[in-house]
């Protein structure tokens, strides 16, 4: 899988991410995104794609 890169210029901490996959992402007390497995495993695979793609800002990438 690829990793997770967050542009945390662009990050307002929506909660979207969290919300599809909540084992990869979470937004903290003070809005501030965690990503607790930047490598996630294949089995989490689509709901991060999911999150990424409804990142309403575009703050989420995946790299190779």
């Amino acid at each position: 899988m690829s990793r997770v890169e967050v542009d945390r210029e662009r990050c307002v901490g929506s909660g979207t991410c969290e919300a599809l996959a909540p084992d990869v992402f979470e937004v903290d007390d003070d809005g501030v995104l965690v990503v607790h497995r930047p490598e996630p495993g294949e089995d989490e695979r689509n709901d991060v794609e999911d999150a990424v793609q409804a990142c309403p800002t575009r703050a989420l990438s995946l790299a190779e």
